[in-house]
């Protein structure tokens, strides 16, 4: 398992914050080509959030396919107007 990050972590930023928003939505495509839906939703959330708080100019630095990926089509999976989980079958 990774070390756990410390309380006193400075927050990421500049390309360390470019570099893991690349890394989690990296991920969080792994795991929707892996059939883990419920994982991969938490993912994506966390590289919207860290995502939504990039400037015009560092969103570019992030590759197109993977704003893609995470802007436009899994929105059709994960949008708002979709089924939360764990509803009844």
């Amino acid at each position: 398992m990774p070390p756990k990050k410390k309380a006193n972590a400075k927050p990421l930023a500049g390309a360390a914050l470019i570099k893991e928003v690349n890394r989690r939505i990296r991920l969080a495509r792994s795991l929707w080509d892996a059939h883990r839906n419920a994982a991969c939703r938490g993912e994506r959330q966390k590289a919207m959030a860290l995502y939504e708080t990039l400037s015009k100019e560092e969103r570019e630095k992030v590759p197109q396919t993977l704003r893609v990926w995470l802007r436009y089509r899994s929105e059709k999976y994960f949008g708002e107007d979709r089924t939360p989980p764990g509803g009844k079958h």
